[in-house]
């Protein structure tokens, strides 16, 4: 049922993007209600509003902190219009029905981030807001209500192709909208009183993927990917590729200067170390990774870790991807591409494939907290952003020079697979992986296998386990593979065996004492 608004009251912090909307009301001849700095900006662009005091009878008080707090106010937005009583109360007490509420929050997340003056913190409490917001949406059956600058686009092209009505659907729409608002927002108040860092997830811009992970699941994406990239080419990314995506954008933030390790640079960045970073991310695990001084050089030996895997991955990179590059990928299956530029010549190339998802990422920025359901309820923690800032030389003899860059980029790839986790590396390219495993062992077992099946020699790799060995197996094993330098957090209470076999056979081991576990 469609039902037509004649009246508005708009009362907005913020007033970009507000200007079509009331020229729009204007011309739909709807009459305008409102409070003090909207007020002025409606009046300044000659538009007629009457102001709220004319319905109060009192003016704004309390420095303005109360405003629209009054029956005459609530009354109209939380009338039945189907109620015969309250209709009756309505024109007894001479309160006009407001069919569209505008309203906008005070920016406390905003003033909590710019400064630490309790006071100014406290007046960006919204008390009047909130109530008008949640009064509208919860009389959404006969009151539009738009909490967000963001939803100004919609309401405006539904006034001009429906005339000024509204759907229930429409209405229904909005008022969810305006609940998760109001949610986000009392959730930021509680975190900086109880002085936690956990936000809501869902008040963000909410996108309805084609699915989830699977056809027969429904999936949804909070947040505004518009902030980290530029799409250039491609489909639409579906939820599997957006969890592929985040992985690989952690993954290389930690090739970013992230990390840390005594005695050697550690800093993957092209300025700092002249040299460039691909990385082949295939259901979050890294399936292939390499450091080089050229792109399509980082490229081939990326691939070459492990050719099969890649097919149908996710592709990125910490340097502009050029034609020798673009005409090298380009001969494989890949779902997207993430780079921080693409040369003309490069992207004339990669466009020939039409779904082939192109990404320019603008910013490093990732969330700090990672959410799961789990049973009847939700788990939330802090990202795995550390890392370590010493080691301990613990086995037979020092590690070499080669040795620490080699030990520090399997660490960092290690951390990026999902646990059990052994990582492979040689002249910093991954050359052999074990990852999933529900035994070290088997973990281990796999990346050796995985090397061979590639035919890479393992004489002279280093090993990057996420956990400590419980047993000195892990490091026999290997040892027998050719491999002679290990990292690994330690905290066993058999580190010694471990320890000591290296000793005995002058193999390296250091011991970071971080853990770093994935499900």
């Amino acid at each position: 049922m469609q039902k037509k608004i004649k009246s508005a009251l708009i009362s907005v912090f913020y007033k970009d993007g507000l200007e079509n909307i009331i020229k729009e009301l204007q011309q739909l001849d709807i009459t305008i209600y409102s409070t003090g700095g909207t007020q002025q900006f409606i009046e300044n662009l000659q538009v007629p509003c009457i102001p709220v005091e004319l319905l109060t009878t009192y003016p704004s008080i309390l420095g303005g902190r109360v405003k629209t707090l009054h029956p005459a106010v609530f009354g109209g937005i939380l009338g039945r219009r189907d109620n015969e009583t309250d209709l009756q109360e309505m024109k007894q007490y001479h309160i006009p029905e407001l069919d569209l509420v505008i309203v906008d929050l005070y920016p406390f997340e905003e003033t909590v981030q710019s400064t630490t003056d309790e006071n100014l913190i406290i007046e960006k409490i919204d008390i009047g807001g909130p109530s008008m917001i949640r009064g509208a949406a919860k009389n959404h059956k006969d009151v539009v209500v738009i909490a967000a600058k963001k939803d100004y686009a919609l309401l405006e092209q539904i006034l001009k192709d429906q005339q000024g009505s509204t759907t229930l659907d429409q209405r229904r729409t909005f008022a969810i909208r305006a609940f998760d608002v109001c949610t986000g927002y009392d959730l930021a108040i509680s975190n900086y009183f109880n002085q936690t860092e956990f936000a809501n997830p869902f008040n963000k811009t909410k996108t309805v993927l084609r699915y989830g992970e699977n056809p027969q699941q429904r999936g949804i994406f909070y947040g505004n990917l518009d902030e980290v990239f530029d799409k250039l080419h491609g489909k639409e990314l579906s939820y599997n590729n957006l969890v592929d995506v985040d992985a690989a954008v952690q993954l290389m933030n930690e090739f970013n200067g992230l990390s840390n390790s005594p005695g050697t640079k550690t800093s993957l960045e092209k300025d700092d170390l002249g040299e460039t970073v691909f990385a082949i991310i295939k259901h979050t695990n890294v399936c292939g990774i390499a450091s080089r001084n050229t792109l399509k050089e980082a490229w081939d030996d990326a691939l070459a870790g492990d050719p099969e895997s890649a097919f149908g991955g996710v592709l990125i990179c910490n340097a502009p991807v050029d034609k020798a590059t673009a005409e090298a990928i380009n001969e494989i299956f890949f779902e997207v591409l993430i780079a921080p530029a693409i040369e003309a010549a490069a992207l004339e190339i990669l466009q020939t494939k039409k779904n082939r998802i192109l990404l320019i990422q603008k910013t490093s920025t990732a969330a700090t907290h990672q959410s799961r359901s789990v049973l009847n309820g939700t788990l939330t923690q802090q990202n795995d952003t550390g890392n370590y800032t010493e080691w301990k030389e613990a086995g037979g003899r020092e590690t070499t020079a080669a040795e620490k860059e080699d030990l520090v980029f399997a660490n960092l790839v290690g951390k990026h697979l999902k646990s059990n986790s052994i990582a492979l590396v040689k002249n910093k390219q991954l050359i052999g992986k074990g990852c999933g495993q529900t035994s070290r062992i088997d973990s281990l077992k796999q990346s050796i296998e995985k090397a061979k099946q590639f035919n890479f020699d393992l004489t002279g790799a280093s090993l990057a386990s996420d956990a400590f060995f419980p047993f000195d197996d892990c490091v026999k094993i290997a040892h027998a593979a050719g491999i002679t330098s290990f990292i690994q957090p330690g905290g066993s209470i058999r580190d010694k065996d471990s320890i000591e076999y290296c000793k005995q056979n002058h193999l390296a081991m250091v011991i970071t004492g971080l853990r770093h576990f994935k499900h």
